[in-house]
């Protein structure tokens, strides 16, 4: 890759975190609107997932560049979250936590400050509380008001962010609710002839997979999870099970250069943010060369390439979740959130 390029992507990459707030900056504590047009946008919604995504992207920045504000506007999404929602950490939904969580731990690595770690073991310590039981096999529930629904999103976090605190930390606890979820996902969530991942089971109480769910977000989680575990548990070849999910998912939802429009929902707009985030970790651990990692680089690159095909030169424009085509509002911040993760992720692996 010529130097050239790489400017061309870290600069790409500074634009896009750029246009979050010339496109969606609020006043104080809204801090983001939630849609653009933001004369168009609803901002009856705190989207608490949304914004801990928001402390990852910045994250992606500051470890890109080094640059400080960077870092300060992760902090300030951090204080944002916990203001606006009452000074607290926690809500009824696990999944959300654990993204709160995860992007939290990475704040701790960034400035050492052992304050965050203490919300990170908070946080994990809540959700398992309140939301780990029995219901279906040993696993971690969606939310409170739901405990014998099960789902990836909510048991994927918790394996990567489990594995992650014991890599840290040394305690065997977490290990061993990552070690457990991560089997239960196996069994209940994941096609054992392809690697494919559903969303969910028991959603309205009948016992049934919501096969119909088909979302780049489940085969992410169960990528990072895979990954997460593989030097914990050396004798099962876990990047293989993280390739093989990895490539079905480009099989299965994608055109070959970029993945289906996956719903016209704000939350639906973070869904390839996810995938390409763990895809990311996914290639670390994969030698230059292997055939896999080379054919995955491509699609990341093809993906990109096509996503920036669709913006205009200004950058006054947001992605679009197909993104093939240019937008039209409104658009949701969480959309721009994809886009940004695709986008450092192609400028990390240009470098």
């Amino acid at each position: 890759m010529t130097d050239t390029m790489t400017g061309v992507w870290a600069d790409r990459a500074d634009r896009i975190q750029d246009s979050i707030e010339q496109l969606w900056g609020a006043p104080w504590p809204q801090y983001l609107h939630n849609a653009w047009p933001v004369e168009d946008a609803d901002d009856g919604t705190f989207n608490y997932w949304w914004l801990a995504h928001l402390i990852d992207v910045r994250l992606d920045a500051y470890e890109r560049s080094g640059d400080p504000v960077r870092l300060e506007q992760a902090r300030s999404v951090h204080r944002n979250i916990v203001e606006r929602n009452g000074g607290s950490l926690f809500n009824d939904y696990f999944d959300d936590m654990l993204w709160f969580a995860l992007a939290t731990l990475r704040l701790h690595g960034a400035t050492g400050d052992p304050r965050y770690l203490e919300d990170v073991v908070a946080l994990f310590d809540h959700v398992v509380e309140h939301g780990w039981n029995d219901h279906g096999g040993t696993s971690l529930a969606w939310r409170r008001q739901q405990l014998a629904y099960k789902n990836t999103p909510a048991n994927g976090p918790l394996v990567i962010l489990g594995a992650r605190l014991h890599r840290l930390t040394d305690d065997d606890r977490f290990a061993r609710y990552a070690d457990t979820a991560f089997d239960w996902l196996t069994e209940h969530l994941v096609d054992p002839r392809d690697g494919f991942v559903e969303d969910g089971v028991n959603r309205e109480g009948d016992g049934r997979v919501d096969t119909q769910w088909r979302f780049t977000y489940n085969q992410g989680l169960y990528v990072g999870a895979a990954v997460e575990l593989a030097d914990h548990r050396p004798d099962e070849d876990l990047v293989a099970v993280a390739v093989r999910t990895a490539r079905t998912a480009v099989t299965e939802l994608s055109d070959g250069v970029v993945f289906r429009q996956e719903g016209d929902g704000g939350d639906e707009g973070l869904f390839k943010g996810v995938y390409y985030r763990y895809l990311g970790l996914l290639l670390e651990r994969l030698p230059d060369g292997d055939p896999d990692r080379v054919a995955l680089t491509a699609f990341v690159r093809a993906g990109t390439d096509a996503l920036w095909g669709t913006f205009p030169e200004e950058l006054d424009r947001p992605a679009a979740n197909d993104w093939t085509t240019a937008s039209v509002g409104p658009v949701p911040f969480s959309t721009q959130l994809s886009a940004a993760m695709a986008t450092e992720l192609r400028a990390r692996l240009d470098r």
